[in-house]
């Protein structure tokens, strides 16, 4: 086995030990309250195989998808962007804003400004930790943390002062301007019903999981095949290193900070454009936290964070049918919980592997030249 097929193989064996390790786990809590991990799993493969699961989790796994992408951009650099709950939330609102207040624009364009809106402001926001960072040297985790309670001050503020809809009487929930069709995506569901798949009434698959699909290839894209990605790559291995190549670390970290601001600007697009068509306080939250741990699992590749995106989705949509089944659906909580402790173990492990091998292989060389120079000697 060549080197790359090792290390592949290490990278997937990593997130399914740990996900194995996960349900064997969660069995185990299952059957000390008297409950069949069969008949659970059992209920739950069933419930997420019906075409309007189906389509559920695609809708819950593309936020977090986008999320996880987020948080990739900082990890590839060595940078932990716990921000992305702040900068999404506070992109929506004022995305939905603009969204509702701007009429008379073609469909299109309508769109765009309602992404490049958002992607605007989340990228705006990152950049306050990243400005902090190379101007006074305050830690990217602290500062995000902060500015995540800080967002969420002001985007209350902002949606109840500025950029709430006067309600009509009897109305009392808070919330911006509709968005007209015009700003608005429609469905797939054309798409499903075309191929064949008999779609449920009430379901219906965004489109903008296009749009994440597309997300995804740039930023592949831009990360393995661009010098840019290049830097950021092998800064987030040695900073010193990527400084005597030239590198200016400063402005690569500012940069790659506003990348990640962006993309996490997108998060909340997917329920604003095809579903809520506004922003109201019951706007979907947690996805920054979530996509943490969607990228972990997915080592920080598109393809990766897929996959862990469609398990995330998968466990939250089939939790729904435990209750039905007389069974916890605190359960599935239990399964993320070990699904990200394990993948943390697991990596580590990886790694001091990989870490091993490097040392053995450099090792075997030295050994290989002293004895060429004693031959030839």
């Amino acid at each position: 086995m060549n080197k790359q097929a090792s290390k592949v193989l290490l990278s997937v064996a990593a997130p399914t030990v740990a996900v194995g390790f996960a349900l064997l786990l969660s069995s185990a809590v299952l059957l000390l309250i008297g409950e069949s991990p069969v008949a659970a799993y059992g209920a739950m493969f069933r419930f997420a195989a019906r075409v309007d699961s189906a389509i559920s989790i695609v809708n819950r796994s593309v936020p977090l998808y986008l999320s996880a992408l987020a948080v990739a951009f900082g990890f590839k650099m060595g940078l932990f962007n716990i921000g992305v709950e702040g900068q999404y939330r506070l992109a929506a609102l004022v995305a939905a804003w603009v969204g509702g207040v701007v009429t008379g624009l073609p469909a299109p364009l309508h769109v765009a400004l309602i992404i490049f809106t958002a992607m605007a402001v989340g990228a705006g926001w990152a950049g306050i930790a990243g400005t902090l960072k190379v101007t006074r040297g305050v830690h990217e985790v602290i500062s995000t943390i902060m500015l995540n309670f800080i967002g969420t001050g002001l985007g209350a503020y902002l949606l109840a002062a500025y950029f709430r809809e006067p309600p009509a009487p009897g109305d009392l929930v808070i919330k911006t301007p509709d968005i007209p069709p015009s700003g608005q995506l429609p469905s797939l569901n054309p798409v499903l019903e075309a191929l064949g798949v008999d779609v449920p009434g009430g379901s219906d698959l965004q489109s903008f999981l296009i749009l994440a699909v597309l997300a995804g290839i740039v930023f592949y894209l831009l990360i393995w095949r661009t010098r840019f990605g290049y830097d950021l790559r092998v800064s987030g291995v040695s900073a010193t290193a990527a400084a005597a190549s030239g590198v200016n670390p400063k402005k690569m970290i500012l940069t790659t900070m506003l990348l990640s601001g962006a993309t996490a600007g997108l998060v909340g697009m997917p329920m604003l454009l095809g579903f809520f068509h506004r922003y109201t306080i019951d706007f979907p939250i947690m996805l920054g936290f979530t996509g943490i741990a969607v990228a972990l699992l997915g080592r920080n590749h598109p393809v990766g964070i897929a996959f862990a995106a469609l398990l995330f989705g998968f466990l939250d949509r089939a939790s729904q049918i435990l209750d039905f089944e007389a069974i916890p659906k605190e359960i599935v909580t239990i399964v993320q919980g070990i699904i990200i402790l394990s993948v943390v173990v697991a990596y580590e492990v990886t790694h001091r592997i990989i870490q091993k091998r490097q040392a053995e292989e450099v090792a075997a060389e030295l050994e290989g030249a002293t004895e060429t120079e004693e031959v030839a000697g």
